[in-house]
């Protein structure tokens, strides 16, 4: 996503059946995409923490295609609303692995690592394109995504539609946490139990 003005407004849930979220989307009409597998290296700023400013930096491989993402900080208490720069890399693997290098040279850390299986599909609601992801998550199990891209100016009213969307697809229990921050909180957990 670019553009100043524009957030990702976005919400995820967990979800224990997926196969039945999966037939109320094809109810509506929502053609979902084959899985795919996406692999998410995250890295970590050499002047700051991004686990306490709520900032993010993503190296995204989805088949051939790479992308180096940067979130900003959440701007709602409710929904995943923030800033979102997206920069497409060549499709190449080595491609990714010199821009690797390139951010350990400048001092950023890898943090973290985060494979899931995807699904996507799209629908349109209260005058907005909503895309919808449905990921099996390695180590966290399977979630919902819902995620309008909207002018700063609209942020409530988008939140407010997937609220909507969200009850009328009866998912429940909103997951602000990334699901890097979910994967390193249950290894943290782990290793105070062993020690």
């Amino acid at each position: 996503m670019n553009g100043d003005d524009l957030l990702e407004v976005e919400m995820k849930f967990p979800v224990q059946n997926l196969g039945e979220l999966e037939r109320r989307l094809q109810a509506w009409g929502v053609a979902l995409t084959p899985p795919q597998e996406e692999v998410d290296r995250y890295f970590n700023a050499p002047d700051r923490d991004f686990a306490r400013t709520d900032e993010a930096l993503r190296l995204r491989r989805v088949g051939s295609a790479q992308i180096v993402t940067y979130k900003g900080p959440k701007l709602s208490p409710t929904c995943k609303t923030r800033v979102e720069i997206e920069v497409p890399l060549a499709h190449e693997p080595a491609a990714a692995e010199a821009f690797a290098r390139l951010l350990e040279h400048l001092g950023y850390r890898p943090t973290g690592l985060v494979r899931k299986w995807r699904r996507t599909g799209r629908l349109h609601r209260d005058g907005y394109s909503l895309d919808v992801c449905l990921d099996v998550v390695d180590g966290l199990g399977s979630f919902a995504e819902l995620e309008i891209v909207a002018a700063r100016s609209e942020q409530d009213r988008a939140a407010a539609t997937l609220r909507a969307v969200a009850r009328d697809l009866g998912l429940e229990g909103s997951e602000r946490r990334s699901y890097l921050e979910l994967l390193l909180e249950q290894a943290a957990l782990a290793e105070g139990g062993r020690t």
